[in-house]
This record gives C-alpha cells, structure tokens and sequence, in this order.
C-alpha cells in the first residue's frame, strides 16, 4: 500500500531553517509529482510547493517563493524541502503528497504530517 512518512519538523528560530523529507513507498515513485501542503489549526490546507514526477519542473507558493526549495531524489523514493529564512507564519503542520499523475493535476494519498514550529 502507499505510504508517506515525513520527518525532520521541529522547532526553528525566526530566520533559521528546517529540511522537511518524505520518504515513499508502495507505488512507482519516479512516474509520479509530489507536493507539499501545510494546515495551521482552524485555518483551511494551503498547498506550498510541488514537483514533477522527473524533477525538473518545481513550483512554489507566492509565501515561500524565494525561501523554500523542493527537490527529489527518485532513487530514494524521497522528497525534500528546505525551508530558509523561516517566519513565524510558516508554523503549520506540513503534509507529504501524491499527485494522480506525473504532473500537479490532482492528490490521491497524503502523509501523515510534520510539525513546523518557528518561535523565538
């Protein structure tokens, strides 16, 4: 079955950085985009930043544009985010997900999430 296990969330301090992986399984890792989403309590998913299956298309949110890189390494069946220069309103608990397809059409499996939390 498909799994999506995040790791490497935790505390930050303002203008710090954090490396988010998202290690996969249970499909075909190199024929499929992957994105990554986040939610803050009360507040609906934003969508961050996504990848094609080949890596060589990434895409960011207008928040983290500039910040935040997504890369992947297909023979790991994994995929990372760095996170820079990192703000307060980048706490949120940040979901790994599968795209449908090799590009960004639509998600069909989602982990389980990683907390970010960036205080002084």
């Amino acid at each position: 079955q498909v799994q999506l296990v995040e790791s490497g969330g935790g505390l930050a301090q303002p203008g710090g950085s954090l490396r988010l992986s998202c290690a996969a399984s249970g499909f075909t890792f190199s024929s499929y985009g992957m994105s990554w989403a986040r939610q803050v309590p009360g507040k609906g998913l934003e969508w961050v930043s996504g990848i094609y299956s080949d890596g060589k298309n990434t895409y960011y949110a207008d928040s983290v544009k500039g910040r935040f890189t997504l890369s992947r390494e297909n023979a790991k069946n994994t995929v990372y985010l760095q996170m820079n220069s990192l703000k307060p309103k980048d706490t949120a608990l940040y979901y790994c997900t599968k795209a449908t397809h090799a590009q960004l059409v639509a998600y069909d499996y989602w982990g389980q999430g990683t907390q970010v939390t960036v205080s002084s």
